[in-house]
Parts: C-alpha cells; sequence; structure tokens
C-alpha cells in the first residue's frame, strides 16, 4: 500500500483524483474482486455502558474448523473502529469483514454511540478523541476473547484509536498486539480547516451535518437545554458543529481546545509500545499532506505509509467497477507480520 497506485481509470495524485478516489469507491465499488456482496450478515451484541448508556458491537465470528487439532491457537479477532457517521455496513467495514472471514479471523465493529441506528440514551455523542471509551470496549473484549486481538480504526476511529494507545502506554500491548489508523485525520485543526473549504465544503460538509444535525436535534429533545440549538442551526461547518454540540457535550471549552487536546499527531513521537501503522493517501481531500508526519515526527513503534494517491478511505483497485478490497490485504499483511 506504501507504493499504492489507482487503476488507470481513477488514477491521479492531484485533488481532483483525491475527490474521485474519495467518492467512487465509496459508492460504486465492490468489497470483493470477483463478485457483488451485499449487506453483512453480523451478530449483533448490546452492551450496557458505565453511565447508564448503551453502545451497540457487530460481530463476525469465523467459522469453526471442527479439523482443528486439540490445543491449537485460538483465533485472532480484529476489532474496527469506524469513521464519522459510519457503521459496521460502511463499504470499509464490510471489505476488512471480508478479508477477516477469509483468514479466519473473528471481527467486531464496536459502534459509537448513536451510529447503530437508534439514538442512545446519555447526554453524550462520540467523538475523535474518545479513547476512554474505546478503553472501556478492547478491554471488555480482551476479557473474554482468548486469541490475539488487533485494531483498525478508520478516519476519526483511528485518530481515537492512536489516542487511546497513546494514553495506555505501556499498558496498550497487553490488551491488542497492534493498532492501524487508515485516512485519519491527526492533525483535527488542519483536517478541519480542509473540509470546511470549496468542493469539500459543499459536498462532504454538507454530507456530515445533513446526518449529524438532526441527531443532535434529537439528543437535545431527550435533554432540554443542553447546549444552544440557535447555534447548532446555523452551523455550517464542523467548527461551529463542534463549538455548538460536540466541545460542549463533551468537556471541551471549544472547538480549538477538542481539536488540540484530541488530535494523535502531537502524540506519535512518544509510540514506543504497541505498534502503529498510520496509512494517510497523500491526495486525501479531508487530510491534506502538508500536515503528516515524517519520520522524524514519530516513535519507533510507528509505521508510516504515505501514497501518493488513494483519496480518503478509498485505494480502489481492479477493472471497472473497481473495489476496495486491496485495503484491508495491505493492511491485514502487516498486521500478520505482528503476530
Amino acid at each position: 500500500m506504501q507504493a499504492y497506485r489507482a487503476p488507470r481509470w481513477l488514477a491521479g495524485s492531484g485533488a481532483v483524483a483525491g475527490n474521485v478516489q474519495t467518492i467512487w469507491p465509496a459508492l460504486y465499488s465492490r468489497v470483493h474482486p470477483e463478485r457483488r456482496i451485499g449487506p453483512v450478515s453480523y451478530v449483533r451484541e448490546r452492551w450496557d455502558t458505565p453511565d447508564a448508556d448503551f453502545i451497540d458491537l457487530d460481530f463476525l465470528p469465523a467459522e469453526v474448523n471442527v479439523d482443528a487439532p486439540p490445543g491449537a491457537s485460538p483465533r485472532p479477532l480484529l476489532v474496527m473502529f469506524h469513521g464519522l457517521e459510519g457503521s459496521s455496513q460502511s463499504h470499509y467495514a464490510r471489505a476488512f469483514a471480508l478479508w477477516a472471514h477469509a483468514q479466519g479471523w473473528d471481527f467486531v465493529v464496536p459502534h459509537f454511540r448513536g451510529c447503530s441506528g437508534e439514538i442512545n440514551r446519555a447526554p453524550r455523542a462520540y467523538h475523535s478523541g474518545d479513547h476512554a471509551e474505546l478503553d472501556w470496549v478492547l478491554r471488555r473484549l480482551r476479557l473474554r476473547h482468548p486469541g490475539p486481538m488487533l485494531a483498525v480504526g478508520v478516519s476519526l476511529g483511528g485518530n481515537a484509536l492512536l489516542r487511546w494507545a497513546q494514553e495506555a502506554g505501556a499498558q496498550a500491548r497487553s490488551v491488542v498486539r497492534a493498532v492501524v489508523a487508515v485516512s485519519s485525520p491527526i492533525d483535527l485543526a488542519a483536517a478541519g480547516q480542509a473540509i470546511a473549504r470549496g468542493f469539500n465544503r459543499q459536498v462532504y460538509t454538507r454530507m456530515f451535518l445533513n446526518s449529524m444535525k438532526p441527531k443532535a436535534l434529537a439528543k437535545l429533545q431527550q435533554f432540554p437545554g443542553l447546549f444552544d440549538e440557535a447555534a447548532l442551526r446555523r452551523a455550517a461547518d464542523l467548527h461551529a458543529y463542534d463549538n455548538a454540540f460536540t466541545a460542549p457535550l463533551h468537556g471541551f471549552a471549544s472547538t480549538e481546545d477538542y481539536w488540540a487536546r484530541c488530535s494523535a499527531k502531537p502524540h506519535l513521537r512518544a509510540m514506543r509500545e504497541v505498534p502503529a501503522l498510520v496509512l494517510n493517501a497523500r491526495n486525501d481531500p479531508f487530510v491534506p499532506a502538508d500536515c503528516l508526519p515524517g519520520r522524524s515526527e514519530v516513535g519507533p513503534a510507528v509505521t508510516l505509509w504515505q501514497p501518493a494517491e488513494g483519496g480518503h478511505v478509498g485505494f480502489p483497485a481492479g477493472r471497472f467497477p473497481g473495489h476496495v478490497a486491496d485495503l484491508p490485504q495491505a493492511v491485514g499483511r502487516w498486521l500478520r507480520q505482528q503476530l
């Protein structure tokens, strides 16, 4: 993936190609190289949280090998944290689910609060640095799963996963063997500025706000006076939305405070314990190339993959209409090396 190049019919390293390599795979490419596959059939579990709320986790257990010898090594578990307003049925989640299943690995997607199809109960939602929530989820999964555990976070989920590994420090290695962040906005201020401009503002910002604002207003019906309704309705970009909703609900003084405290990039240099792969295409429309870290800005446990092409969680491959299976295959090879 470090040397990734888009197929000729989607090729290009510039801004236009970055948008095409982002939008086309999400809407039209397959999650399998050879056949069309619809929604993945997961097994859902609901966990009650310590603050009297709930989260929904979608599991795809591996098929049991009845011919496995007694005492065979337990299966690995791949945990995926989805992106902003994503779910277990997002194109990248289904592609990783199919890859894990083909390897004989168990797979699970813990949904961030409010992203599983039902509004959550508590006066909170989720955010890019929600490392305490990830810590609770990962440690509970560790207690019930006998095999090695690995974690992948996509976009927002990847930044949150890195922040968890950074906060956990040496203890992270006792929970997971390795972590991967795919197309993650590790510099939240730079990403926030990028998505608020031009084409990004008209397309991506509108898409996210059209999903997030109704959820926020539903939360206000649950808890009248929780935040400034007028400010939320006026919000025309993620900076204003975070200032009206995300920051006050989660204990931040402002958007600037939230973005500064939750960005993973400033803490990458201190990562020396759990192996971490940070994958960002340099034409990602959400994450500007000039904000990506260099080798001198990360610790010895961090591997950087920064191909010129790929878009945001795109990385399409194959003949028209393409597929997104190369991403989990490349990331999966790296994860296998950590086992």
